[in-house]
């Protein structure tokens, strides 16, 4: 008896409730949500890539199919008169350091490009005079350099890619990340004393570097870039003949995960 009683309830619940359901409102019906029109869509693949903006088209910086034609450039220059640096007195020298690295490229791609940079330095040293001198004049040490003189000429090429990162939708400034492939050459020669000792030397080199940069358009064409070496890998070979009679090779390898500051270049680039 008390189980008839409690099927009958149930089934009179569930009238009820289908009843209610035909009864209310089409505008009280709760509506599915509608998906946040602000969520970022993220690439599975590429996910820290697309939120950082990097694979974005909104940010337009260099189209694809324009060409890059530029050079950069650094020069120094110092001359020692009677100098003293720490321990060496006497220093008579002049000399200086020219660098040249044109650069052509293609975007194949938004905000990517493809291309070659060239490459010429020359450095000069010459040294009249310097002295080093450790201890008293009897038991000490006493180095001196006269007439001492070297020229080097170092030339090259390199396989570069460019990825620029422009800061938001701005049209005017971008960062770049360029990597480079190279292969370069050099000639050398240094002589000193009286009669005079001279060596002849040459040399090849491999390198791959990393090098970050600042691009900031001053007309719609027109842009200023510096850009500076934070990392590579090099490989140098060099053969020397001292005084024409006997001969020397030298080969070294460097692995350099700092900033370089004697390759900071400043230069002029037009985006065809």
């Amino acid at each position: 008896m008390r189980i008839g009683k409690i099927f009958a309830l149930l089934v009179l619940s569930l009238c009820v409730a289908r009843t209610s359901a035909k009864e209310l409102p089409a505008s009280d019906v709760a509506a599915p949500e509608a998906p946040n029109s602000t969520t970022l869509e993220i690439d599975p693949k590429r996910p820290l890539k697309a939120t950082r903006g990097l694979t974005s088209m909104s940010n337009l910086f260099v189209p694809k199919g324009q060409w890059i034609a530029g050079i950069t450039g650094s020069f120094s220059t110092h001359s020692n008169n009677n100098y003293t640096f720490v321990v060496i007195d006497g220093i008579n020298s002049e000399g200086h350091t020219i660098r040249l690295s044109p650069i052509v490229a293609y975007a194949f791609g938004n905000n990517t490009a493809l291309g070659a940079r060239f490459y010429y330095t020359r450095t000069f040293q010459r040294i009249n005079s310097a002295s080093l001198q450790l201890g008293d004049e009897e038991t000490g040490i006493d180095l001196s350099v006269d007439n001492y003189y070297s020229l080097k000429h170092t030339y090259g090429g390199a396989l570069l890619w460019r990825q620029y990162i422009p800061f938001g939708t701005n049209k005017r400034f971008a960062l770049y990340s360029e990597v480079q492939l190279g292969v370069g050459g050099s000639q050398a020669k240094f002589a000193m004393d009286t009669p005079v000792k001279g060596t002849y030397e040459t040399g090849t080199s491999v390198s791959l570097g990393i090098t970050p940069g600042l691009v900031a358009f001053a007309t719609n064409n027109m842009a200023f870039e510096v850009n500076v070496g934070v990392m590579g890998l090099t490989y140098n070979s060099v053969k020397q003949v001292h005084n024409q009679v006997t001969t020397g090779k030298r080969s070294s390898s460097m692995m350099n995960f700092k900033v370089n500051i004697f390759s900071i270049g400043v230069g002029m680039a037009f985006y065809l």
